[in-house]
Formats: C-alpha cells, sequence, structure tokens
C-alpha cells in the first residue's frame, strides 16, 4: 500500500534531514513537532506541524504534544478492517504511515553529575514510547523506525515500490519493543533512588545492588557453538546502545570466535588492562598461564611465554600496546588461538597473515576498561547477582607482618603478583619475579596443592621470587612449600585464625610476609 504519510520526532537527529528529504522526493507529507520541526524547515524539508494536524497546540510545557486520538488513530487504525476505516472517516482520522521516533537520552541523563531528580523525571519520554508502541503494534500497516541505522534501508524500499516490505516493518517494530523494554527497566531501576521526604521528591545515590535488574539484550554474533559442539551458543549486547569493550572488538582475520574463545579473550584482556607498562598476558582455559609487565612489548611477550611454554601452546593472548611487528615475529612462532590487543601495526598485520586460521581482534577505544557492569550468574531457577572486583590496594593499606620487612624489589613484584592473583581460579598462588610470572597454581581444592603445582609448572628457578596467594593460608604448609622452592616474600590477606602460625612459620624461614586485608576470590 502506498506511503502517504510520515511524523518525525527524533532527540538524535543524525542523519534525519537526508532521509527527510528522501521522503519528500516522494511526496510523502511530513508531520513533525518542536526541534525537530525547525531543523527540517532550516534544511528546506517542507513540515507540517502536528499542533496543525491534531487542532490542539502542544502544551504542560511540551509533555503533550503527540498524545491526541488523530495521532494514535492515525497510527492504530487498521487499514484492512471495515469498520476502522469506518471510523476514521467519522473523525476525521488520516493514517499515518511511518513513525520516525527516538527518545530522550535516559540513560545518559541518570548518568550524570550533580543531577536533581526533577532533571531525572523530566527526561522520561512519554509521547515518544506511545507513538513507538502505537505504530510498532500496527506493523501490518505502518513502518516504525527508532534507529538512524535504518534509514537507508527504509528509504531504498520506499523508494524503489512506494512500501516497504512486511519482512521490514516486522523486524523494525520488534526492534522498538526492545528498545521500549529496555528503557522502562532503566526508568524502573532509576526510579529507586527517588525518596519522598518532607512533601518533596528527592534523589539519592544509585543503590549497590538494585531492587530489579532489568536486561534487555540483543543477538550480535551467532558463534561456533558454546563450551561444547554440541551446544549453541552466540554473543549477546545491550539493545538500545552500541557494543562496547570486547563485544566491540573489530576481528581482523581468522575463524569464527567460539565461546570459550570470548570467555578467554575477556580473561586476558581484563588481566591485561590492570597494568600501565607494556605488558603480555597468555591464557590457557580460562587461567593466565603467562603474565609480565617490562620495558618494551617483546621483552613483556618473552617473559610471560617463558613462565609455561607448554600450557602456552594454543592459548589466547592479551596485550595493552598496539602489537610491532618485533613482537609479532616472536608470537607467530608459537601456535595460538586468539590474540587480542588495541591495534597491530602493518608489518604485525603482515605476519600474521599467514595463519589464516589465528584469530586477530582489535579492541575499541575503551577496549581496556575495567568491568563495571554487574556480574550475573545463573542457577537453577534463580541468579547471583555481584558487583565486580575492582578492588586495589594503597600502600598505606599494606600490613608487614613479619619481622623482616619486604624490600623495595620485594614489595614491587609482590604488587605485580597479587594483581595477577586476582585474575587465577581459586584457590590461586602465583610465584613472580622481575615483573613476570615464574609459576601459576589455579583452581586446587587445597592451597598447598596450588603451591605445589605452581612450582611443579615454574621453568626456571624460583629463587628469590615472591608469592601471591588470592586468599589466606589455612595452614603453615604452602608457606613452608614456597619458601623450599625459593621464595623470600609472601603477599596474601590474611585473616585465617592460624595466622600466628604461618607468620611464626614465615619469620623461622627468614620470609617477609604482608597482609593485603582483602582477598580475591575466583570462581
Amino acid at each position: 500500500m502506498a506511503v502517504e504519510r510520515a511524523l518525525i520526532s527524533v532527540f538524535d537527529k543524525t542523519g534525519i534531514v537526508d532521509f527527510a528529504k528522501r521522503l519528500a522526493a516522494l511526496k510523502i507529507e511530513i508531520l513533525s513537532t518542536g526541534g525537530t520541526a525547525k531543523l527540517l524547515r532550516e534544511a528546506g524539508v517542507g513540515v507540517r506541524d502536528v499542533s496543525d494536524f491534531t487542532g490542539w497546540p502542544e502544551m504542560l510545557g511540551g509533555r503533550v504534544k503527540t498524545l491526541h486520538p488523530k495521532v494514535h488513530g492515525g497510527l492504530l487504525f487498521r487499514r484492512k478492517n471495515a469498520e476502522d476505516q469506518k471510523q476514521a472517516a467519522e473523525h476525521g482520522i488520516a493514517p499515518i504511515d511511518i513513525v520516525v521516533v527516538n527518545l530522550y537520552p535516559f540513560e545518559a541523563t541518570a548518568a550524570k553529575a550533580g543531577l536533581t531528580a526533577e532533571e531525572l523525571i523530566e527526561n522520561i519520554d512519554i509521547g515518544g514510547p506511545t507513538m513507538l508502541r502505537s505504530a510498532a503494534k500496527n506493523f501490518e500497516s505502518v513502518t516504525v523506525v527508532t534507529d538512524p541505522s535504518d534509514y537507508e534501508r527504509v528509504a531504498r524500499e520506499l523508494e524503489s515500490t512506494n512500501e516497504t516490505a512486511l519482512a521490514t516493518r516486522l523486524e523494525l517494530a520488534q526492534k522498538v519493543f526492545a528498545t521500549t523494554s529496555r528503557y522502562d527497566g532503566m526508568i524502573t531501576m532509576e526510579l529507586e533512588r527517588l525518596s519522598a521526604e518532607g512533601g518533596h521528591v528527592e534523589l539519592s545515590a544509585k543503590p549497590v545492588l538494585p531492587e530489579r535488574v532489568h536486561i534487555a539484550l540483543r543477538r550480535q554474533q551467532e558463534l561456533r557453538y558454546g563450551e561444547n559442539p554440541h551446544q549453541a551458543a552466540a554473543l549477546y549486547v545491550p539493545a538500545g546502545r552500541p557494543p562496547a569493550g570486547l563485544a566491540a572488538a573489530k576481528q581482523l582475520q581468522g575463524k569464527e570466535l567460539s565461546y570459550n574463545n570470548l570467555v578467554d579473550l575477556e580473561a586476558a584482556r581484563s588481566l591485561a588492562a590492570e597494568f600501565k607498562n607494556p605488558a603480555a598476558v597468555i591464557i590457557k582455559h580460562n587461567n593466565p598461564c603467562g603474565t609480565a609487565e617490562q620495558a618494551t612489548l617483546l621483552d613483556a611477550y618473552l617473559k610471560a611465554y617463558a613462565c609455561d611454554p607448554v600450557s602456552a601452546f594454543g592459548g589466547v593472548l592479551a596485550f595493552n600496546r598496539i602489537v610491532d611487528a618485533a613482537t609479532a615475529e616472536d608470537v607467530a612462532k608459537l601456535f595460538v588461538e586468539c590474540i587480542v590487543a588495541p591495534g597491530f601495526d602493518e608489518k604485525a598485520k603482515s605476519l600474521f597473515t599467514a595463519k589464516k586460521n589465528l584469530r586477530l581482534l582489535e579492541l575499541p577505544a575503551d577496549g581496556l576498561e575495567p568491568q563495571h557492569e554487574l556480574q550475573l550468574k545463573r542457577i537453577l531457577g534463580g541468579m547471583l547477582v555481584q558487583q565486580p572486583d575492582l578492588g586495589e590496594i594503597h600502600g598505606n593499606e599494606l600490613r608487614t607482618v613479619t619481622k623482616r620487612v619486604p624490600t623495595p624489589e620485594e614489595m614491587h613484584t609482590m604488587r605485580f603478583a597479587w594483581k595477577v592473583s586476582k585474575h587465577v581460579k581459586s584457590n590461586a598462588i602465583v610465584f613472580a619475579k622481575d615483573g613476570a610470572t615464574l609459576g601459576v597454581g589455579a583452581g586446587q581444592m587445597s592451597r598447598v596443592d596450588s603451591v605445589k603445582i605452581a612450582v611443579l609448572k615454574a621453568q626456571s628457578s624460583l629463587a628469590g621470587s615472591v608469592v601471591a596467594s588470592d586468599a589466606f593460608f589455612p595452614f603453615p604448609d604452602g608457606v613452608e612449600e614456597a619458601a623450599k622452592a625459593g621464595a623470600t616474600a609472601v603477599i596474601q590477606p590474611g585473616g585465617s585464625v592460624r595466622d600466628p602460625d604461618v607468620i611464626a612459620v614465615a619469620d623461622r624461614l627468614g620470609l617477609a610476609m604482608v597482609f593485603t586485608g582483602m582477598r580475591h576470590f575466583l570462581h
């Protein structure tokens, strides 16, 4: 059916002028409001005000402009229903065939510093979601566009046939309900910050854990498979906003990604992001088998690789700098599944081209940021929600508990090893020296076994190393094993009922021991 009329009212005006011009060229009447109408007129596009169309002015400070039967009747009446057609004619309701609406930026407003309760409330869009829902419900007759990236597709279809395909209208309607669902979910969570005090409404800080959690996701990419080939998997990203972080990484080459690839890539990326100097991380089955922070990226990679060359085979790598040719040349000697970095220079890309199955991922600008979103994990019948582990230790929070005080070099290495231990599955033990891991023990049922495995995995002498433990030593045996292997200093949270016994053993063996007062369990 031919398109006669479009209603355009957008906050995000990206591409709207060109799109409106293409509609106008097809002799489609354009209705509009406020700033959108002004912009289109200034661009030479003929526009009819919605207030003229409805016969009612905008009122209540702009709160009421499109909430009118002539607007919603024009959107909702069923073109093929005789009774709807009769009532539309009786009441002077003209069809509106296209709705182009996007919403007030509630999410961005809610994140502003110094926000007032009034600002938060006034940025709740009412007319926009209402028009979107009306149009989307009647997708059999109405084309609804809320994403500027869809302008080109809609314009091309209209220019070709003077109508849009039913499949297009259905897909756009589905996108609308995903958008409004997410929008209402955000409002629900943000309104938890409001409280009524003394007859007026006040805005407080965001709750650590909201009463309700609303998540709207859209499928961005199907994956090769899940943890195993018989499991289907896909990558989903927040609906209604552009992808960010690892989810927005650009794959430069290689096979399609699997679920396990992305789990390991996130583990690698998040650890690489801990360091300010050039750093390299090698992940195997979600655990770091080598990490180093050095003066150059090549040195960092070589020291990370030296920690456990056997496990590095078939691993996932992350760098916190653009990968240069010298580093790429050495990395190319090893079989790895994936590499993620802020970028790759042209020579590095050329060197990796020969490895056709190797997946190269280039991080976006925010790709080395820590994870700030709530972490979710399903259990049967429910969902566990927690804050991400962003805990850091500062110099004045470290407490030396042994007679021997750590040397400045030991203290520097302990800080490095502590950062790595945060990213190792519990029970976690990390031996380190000179800005590199020497041995890693992960995921064992007893801490002393993690120490023994870390010693077993070490490819070089542990003499003069420090050891980091993600949680306290419940018995002295773990410290004794570390000292036997050559460790001279220990960093651990403390807090065990046997701390005095552990400290006494450290003193007897001449170790320096520091308590952080913070643990880093990772399950």
